[in-house]
Formats: structure tokens, C-alpha cells, sequence
């Protein structure tokens, strides 16, 4: 077995001390799958599909946490061992099928191993998280998210879009921002919906706890090379420094 110290750590923590009144979550940022766990069953190919991470979101979270002076947290494994996004005990927490493959590795887990994989890498995360928000007062939480363009053979036609939950005038904000170019095709709520039996970080990190919080989702193939990664960055970075300040001038 694989000891623990050699595998990436749940999480990571980059600029936790920087001064902006946001905090940037990146819940699918690794593709990792520790040795012992055999790859799930799955060939090395599927795991540099959508299916076991959130394709560019790791470096466009990090250019914005530079740009903002932004904290941010980014998990250290593939979300087919556990998703940092969902409650433990939904179905698509630890998925037995993902988009069209199934997942042979997370086949009739049992309740001890479902709670191992809880532990060693959902908890960690989440109360990493926690932490800092119980330290830090009221402050913005922003998921850095990418998605597919095509899922399940539709093609979808946003470049960009922003999932909210409770704070729909803070997620109407980031989208007026976003669509202020004309070149941009923006989803409110699209291409998911924030459910607070599916989701995670917006329900508890922001909602529940009355900070404004939004998911920003972007179209992997926008961010396929560092030129994307820094086009996108340098679009998201004055939207989401302007929601900062306006937090801050009502706080």
C-alpha cells in the first residue's frame, strides 16, 4: 500500500494570506488517483478526460489568485475518488458511472472504504476551507470550474457561465460582467444548476453562511494553452476584483 506522506496532499493552499475580499475554490483541480487505488481500473487515457478533472481550471485558479491577490485552495486528487463539490452520500460523491464510462474502481464500495476515501480526502479539503472562512470574516467564494463542449452528444453554446444559489444579485453581477463583451455567450445557471443536494461549495462555503458565492465555469477548450488560460484570467480578474470591492464597501 502506498503510504499517505507520498501522495499529494487533500489540499493546497496558494496566497492565503493575500488581501482580496474573495476566495477562489478549485474543486477538480488534479487528476491524481494514488497508487493504491489502482487507477480506479480505469486506462491512463480516461484520466486525463473531463470525467477525472475540470481540464485548465488548476492554472487559470492560479493566474487569478496572482492577479487578485486571492487565496485560494485546490484539491490534490481526481474527483472520481471522491467529488470535493458534492455531499458525501449523493450519488455523483464517489460516481459509479461518469458521463458514458463506468468507473470499475468504485464498484460496491463499502461503507468503511466510502468513509476512508471521506477522510483521507473530501474532509481534509472542506475543513481546510472552513477554517479560513471562520478566521477571515465575510468575503466572496468563487468555484474555478471548466466544462465540456459537447456532453452527451450536445453541443453546448456558451463560451462561459455563472452557477449561483442564494446570492442571485451577486451571481447577476459576475454574468453582466462577463457579458459586457459582445463576443461572449454567457449561461446564468447554465450549464448546471446549483443543488444543494448536488453541490457543495455554494450551498455550505457561501449560502449557509451568507457569504455571496458563485461557481464560474468555462469551456476547457478555451483553456487549452497558457494564451487561453491568460486571456481568460485577464477577462475574469477586474469582474471578480469589482464584486471584491463592492463586498468590501458594504462590510
Amino acid at each position: 500500500m502506498e503510504p499517505a506522506a507520498v501522495s499529494p496532499a487533500a489540499v493546497s493552499v496558494v496566497n492565503e494570506g493575500g488581501g482580496a475580499r474573495l476566495v477562489l475554490v478549485c474543486e477538480h483541480a488534479s487528476n491524481h488517483i494514488p497508487a493504491r487505488f489502482g487507477a480506479l481500473g480505469l486506462p491512463a487515457a480516461e484520466l486525463q478526460r473531463h470525467i477525472a478533472w475540470d481540464i485548465g481550471a488548476a492554472a487559470l485558479s492560479r493566474r487569478l489568485s496572482a492577479l487578485l491577490d486571492a487565496p485560494l485552495f485546490l484539491s490534490g486528487n481526481s474527483r472520481l475518488l471522491i467529488d470535493c463539490n458534492r455531499p458525501p452520500g449523493a450519488p455523483s460523491s464517489i460516481p459509479l458511472r461518469s458521463e458514458a464510462t463506468d468507473i470499475p474502481g468504485n464498484q460496491g464500495l463499502t461503507p468503511a472504504e466510502v468513509a476512508a476515501r471521506q477522510a483521507l480526502f473530501f474532509t481534509p479539503f472542506q475543513d481546510r476551507i472552513a477554517r479560513y472562512l471562520d478566521a477571515c470574516g465575510p468575503v466572496a467564494v468563487i468555484g474555478i470550474h471548466s466544462f465540456t463542449p459537447v456532453f452527451h452528444g450536445v453541443a453546448r453554446p456558451w463560451q462561459a457561465g455563472v452557477l449561483h444559489g442564494a446570492a442571485t444579485a451577486f451571481g447577476q453581477a459576475l454574468i453582466e460582467g462577463l457579458r459586457a463583451d459582445p463576443a461572449l455567450t454567457v449561461g446564468d445557471n447554465e450549464p448546471y444548476r446549483i443543488d444543494i443536494a448536488e453541490d457543495y461549495t455554494v450551498p455550505v462555503h457561501g449560502d449557509a453562511r451568507g457569504n455571496p458565492a458563485a461557481l464560474i465555469e468555462v469551456r476547457q477548450d478555451l483553456l487549452a494553452d497558457a494564451a487561453g488560460i491568460e486571456a481568460w484570467a485577464q477577462r475574469l480578474a477586474p469582474i471578480l476584483r469589482q464584486a471584491a470591492e463592492r463586498l468590501q464597501t458594504v462590510t
